[in-house]
């Protein structure tokens, strides 16, 4: 970019661009990783060749979206799934999981896109969404280049070897460990600010850790705004509620910050919403929460409301750290454990540095600042010293072939397919038993797609080919394509089933009273479906099991799709409406997916219908990138 100074480590990633070499950076939150990425973009527009950047969640694509099309306008595009717009633009944005697939469905496509952007590469270390950026990697087209951006990473050496070994040319690995702007560590304990965990003891007496008293201590060191990451909903909502009574604007920056938010909620249409209603009370004091239970919209306001600087304390959730670029002055942690998936445990250091790294705003802070809030009857002093100043944790593959990928290759390999295998981060990374296990399991799930009549003398059937277009929701959807069930269905049951093929439902969750005939029909369907394949799974110990399809947002959908208004479908479910407009966002994909399968005229109308019906007010995700 003209007038661009760079970073040492900028100026080296780009060297090794303008040469032509793939190129993995490792880079602190904040180190300035996305002006690399702009390079590759501008050097890409400039020569008319095609560039593709990817993103782990849809939020990051669509912000990274608005932001790329300010700058380069009509060249930028997106395809998350249930957005497509300008999709053939030359600069293209999506999630990894549409590569993926169009990298094993739809090679052709990406001739003319001579780079690909992997965003928070890292993710290949999730364990149910890492496979996705494996895949991409072992079956990337040759004539692409790769840029991979990540945080701190110790084994990026490996990392970069591994797709040197599969591509057969060289991947430059560029690594910075340095922060443009340093932070500075503080531990509340006893209700006190320590600088120093050395200086904290057990005490017979404990004193409760209080958060008015900690914002205070920040407001007072002049160390403002600040991100306060928590984790869970309700308790980012119920602090920023505690803080009702501190007030951080001046007069004339309340005026502002109040013009500001009803101006964006009109034109976001959220006059009448209950949750922007209940927000304003917070604004007018300069405080805010932001979670994925909120309406998408609401979040963007909050966002926009955040980057004016007017916003002086956000009470959030981490998904706020991952690449959006919202930083402060200071972050503070509600604790130093979260829940992974399937069990609470320790933040691991590279997740503890994501979040805090948004501390201290490059060109703004000359240092940033972060707050662990420490419990000790919940968190010892060596275990936050561990998460603190540990070493981040390598990233390891989770590798685990989806039965449409397995489906996809073998319409290409045949039995041939067990050789892709070799070429995996999983085998160049884990012994020998781990790789005998991992071959298993593709043979076992290969074998059990056979058994369900997917494939039959070398060939995938239509049945197969149905399965391979549906990522992760392959036996049972394709079961019910076999059984001709989905022939039979009209738009809202088409809508029905799609949802809940996705959700996934909470604890505890309530289900609805009041499913139709119709509903209960295909639920029982479905389940005798669900479990007769899941024994298949035992039998075969295939690991994990398939999704289970659940039934929680049948009425809700069912009501949407005749025409209901959002707020009042809301009395049919508990799931909160940011979350229930992301599950029928996702089924809007799961439609789009089946309708690209080979399916009747007929069907694919049906399909036609019932997305028309569910994409409209706000379930339309194009409609907030149109007119955001």
């Amino acid at each position: 970019m003209i007038g661009m100074i760079y970073d040492r480590f900028q100026e080296e990633a780009i060297k090794y661009i303008n040469e032509g070499h793939s190129v993995i950076v490792s880079a602190p939150t904040g180190a300035g990783k996305t002006a690399i990425a702009e390079h590759v973009i501008e050097t890409c527009i400039e020569r008319h060749q095609g560039v593709i950047y990817t993103a782990p969640i849809k939020a990051l694509s669509n912000q990274k979206y608005r932001d790329f099309q300010k700058k380069y306008q009509d060249t930028i595009g997106i395809l998350t799934g249930d957005v497509s717009l300008n999709s053939n633009a030359p600069v293209l944005i999506m999630t990894t999981e549409i590569f993926r697939n169009k990298v094993l469905d739809n090679p052709e496509e990406l001739e003319r896109y001579s780079w690909i952007i992997f965003d928070e590469v890292h993710y290949i270390d999730n364990p149910e969404r890492g496979t996705v950026w494996e895949e991409s990697l072992i079956f990337l087209p040759e004539h692409m280049n790769v840029l991979a951006l990540s945080a701190t990473i110790p084994n990026i050496g490996q990392f970069a070897q591994w797709i040197e070994s599969v591509h057969k040319k060289t991947v430059k690995v560029v690594i910075e460990d340095k922060r443009p702007v340093p932070l500075h560590f503080f531990y509340q304990c006893h209700n006190q600010v320590f600088d120093n965990l050395n200086n904290i003891r057990r005490t017979r007496v404990y004193r409760p850790n209080t958060t008015n008293s900690l914002i205070k201590h920040i407001r007072d060191k002049d160390e403002l705004p600040c991100i306060y990451f928590v984790f869970g909903r309700k308790r980012a909502e119920y602090l920023a509620d505690e803080l009702y009574n501190f007030n951080f604007l001046t007069e004339h920056e309340r005026a502002e910050i109040v013009d500001m938010y009803e101006d964006l909620v009109r034109r976001f249409d959220l006059e009448n919403e209950k949750s922007a209603v209940r927000m304003l009370p917070l604004i007018e004091r300069g405080i805010a929460f932001h979670h994925a239970g909120m309406l998408p919209t609401l979040k963007e306001v909050i966002e926009r409301l955040f980057t004016s600087r007017l916003l002086k304390v956000i009470f959030t959730t981490e998904t706020f750290a991952l690449g959006i670029n919202m930083p402060s002055r200071s972050v503070i942690f509600d604790e130093l454990r979260k829940f992974y998936g399937t069990y609470v445990s320790n933040l691991k250091t590279r997740d503890f540095y994501q979040m805090a790294g948004r501390a201290g705003r490059r060109g703004i802070d000359p240092e940033g600042f972060v707050y662990s809030r420490i419990n000790l009857a919940r968190t010892r002093v060596d275990e936050a010293r561990n998460i603190i100043y540990g070493k981040p944790e390598n990233v390891k593959s989770q590798f685990n072939a989806s039965y449409a990928t397995l489906l996809n290759l073998y319409e290409k390999y045949q039995d041939d397919l067990f050789k892709i295998y070799p070429l995996s981060f999983h085998y160049f990374q884990t012994k020998k038993q781990q790789q005998r296990e991992a071959a298993r399991l593709m043979d076992a799930k290969l074998k059990l797609l056979k058994e369900s009549g997917c494939i039959e003398e070398g060939f995938l059937t239509m049945k197969g080919k149905f399965a391979k277009a549906v990522y992760g929701y392959e036996l049972l959807l394709s079961e019910l394509y076999g059984q001709g069930v989905f022939e039979k269905l009209d738009e809202i049951s088409l809508g029905i089933i799609a949802v809940s093929a996705v959700f996934e439902p909470r604890k505890n969750q309530l289900f609805p009273a009041g499913l139709s005939k119709d509903t209960i029909k295909i639920k029982q369907i479905s389940e005798r479906i669900y479990f007769d394949m899941r024994r298949k799974e035992s039998r075969a110990r295939i690991y994990p099991f398939s999704k289970m399809p659940y039934f929680h947002l049948a009425k809700a959908m069912e009501c949407w799709l005749n025409g209901m208004k959002f707020q009042k479908i809301l009395q049919f479910t508990d799931t909160d409406e940011g979350e229930l407009i992301r599950y029928f966002r996702m089924a809007v994909q799961i439609l789009r997916e089946i309708k690209d399968a080979p399916i009747s005229p007929e069907l694919k109308g049906r399909i036609t219908k019932a997305l028309h019906y569910i994409s409209r007010d706000v379930i339309d995700a194009e409609k907030q990138l149109r007119e955001g």
